[in-house]
């Protein structure tokens, strides 16, 4: 047996793959937000936060459910995205404007995020 093959084989289970949220707390922890390395803060956001409003009366629970019925119709554009959206009973200019600002709420804060893809994965 290599002696890389007994490292591995000693080390196996030995770190245990840690959630996101794991992931974002130690970073916390040890003072490091994402944001100053240009990307999404992973700062923890509470509940009442006001990232997480409607925009034009989009949810983002709404958002990720057009989404997920988008996705299973294999739409990949904005046109597809509106069609869907009007056909789940929103107005699809409106939608549009919402998904950008969704997006760039996205962009900002990695908590809407992991949470736009609980809410896809459960619709």
């Amino acid at each position: 047996m290599g002696f890389f093959k007994k490292i591995g084989d000693s080390m196996q289970g030995a770190v245990a793959p840690q959630s996101p949220e794991q992931v974002m707390a130690q970073q916390r922890a040890m003072g490091i937000d994402t944001a100053n390395f240009g990307g999404p803060s992973n700062a923890a956001v509470a509940d009442d936060d006001p990232i997480w409003e409607p925009v034009e009366g989009v949810s983002l629970q709404d958002y990720a459910r057009v989404g997920k019925a988008a996705q299973g119709k294999g739409v990949t554009d904005e046109a597809g995205m509106k069609a869907v959206a009007v056909e789940m009973g929103f107005d699809g200019d409106a939608f549009l404007r919402a998904s950008a600002v969704w997006i760039q709420r996205m962009g900002q804060q990695m908590a809407v995020g992991q949470r736009y893809r609980a809410f896809l994965d459960a619709g």
